[in-house]
């Protein structure tokens, strides 16, 4: 038997990578590479790396490493996956669950930089939302709750009126702390006790209310 679970918002903020954007491939290719350069194991490296900037994952695995040299990595890392978007396509059910949203407030929170995002919402074939918060508009990383206040003051919307959609414990960490409820997508965000989870976006569906609020209905 299904069942379902209804939540109400007035926006909807959406993490990019494993969220919407499937890049596990070039995520792993690119993390692997790192940390063979640093003499350290891929596996227990790539435990860490989702949700956050690179130079905070970085920091977190090597906390004795000058920043500077952290920042370096990330400037690399970054065109490196900018150029690759082998392997990146949508998550099931992504390209009906962006159109469903299109006339609805929502905003893109993503740890990735704008280069990296509009490649990768690209080589996905989603739409890029029109307001959005990169890497460039935080002075701090998921999990810290920047990101997703800034989404919410973009939107004009409190932070008790999101609700996020996130994978990884750095961005369901993030979402709670501003005060907001998570829908967690994927194998990975069960872990970490979002208000709901789902396997994928084919478990969602969304109606707009007549007081301007969403009802996001989830299927499991």
């Amino acid at each position: 038997m299904t069942a379902t679970t209804t939540l109400t918002a007035r926006a909807l903020l959406l993490d990019m990578d494993s969220t919407i954007v499937n890049s596990e491939a070039v995520v792993e290719r690119c993390w692997r590479h790192w940390a063979a350069e640093q003499g350290l194991p891929a596996d227990d490296v790539l435990k860490v790396v989702h949700g956050r900037q690179a130079w905070a994952t970085m920091a977190a695995l090597l906390p004795d490493r000058p920043l500077e040299l952290n920042m370096a990595d990330n400037h690399r890392m970054l065109a490196q996956e900018t150029a690759d978007v082998d392997g990146v396509v949508p998550v099931p059910g992504a390209p009906a669950f962006m159109d469903a949203i299109a006339g609805l407030p929502h905003a893109l929170v993503t740890s990735a930089d704008r280069s990296l995002s509009e490649a990768r919402m690209g080589a996905a074939g989603l739409a890029m939302p029109p307001v959005r918060i990169t890497a460039e508009d935080v002075s701090a990383s998921k999990p810290d709750p920047e990101g997703f206040l800034k989404g919410a003051a973009e939107l004009g919307f409190a932070p008790e009126d999101c609700l996020v959609f996130e994978d990884s414990e750095a961005g369901i960490t993030a979402g709670r702390a501003a005060g907001m409820r998570v829908v967690g997508v994927g194998d990975r965000a069960v872990e970490f006790a979002p208000t709901v989870h789902v396997r994928d976006l084919t478990q969602i569906s969304v109606e707009a209310l007549g007081d301007g609020g969403i009802a996001v209905h989830v299927t499991r």
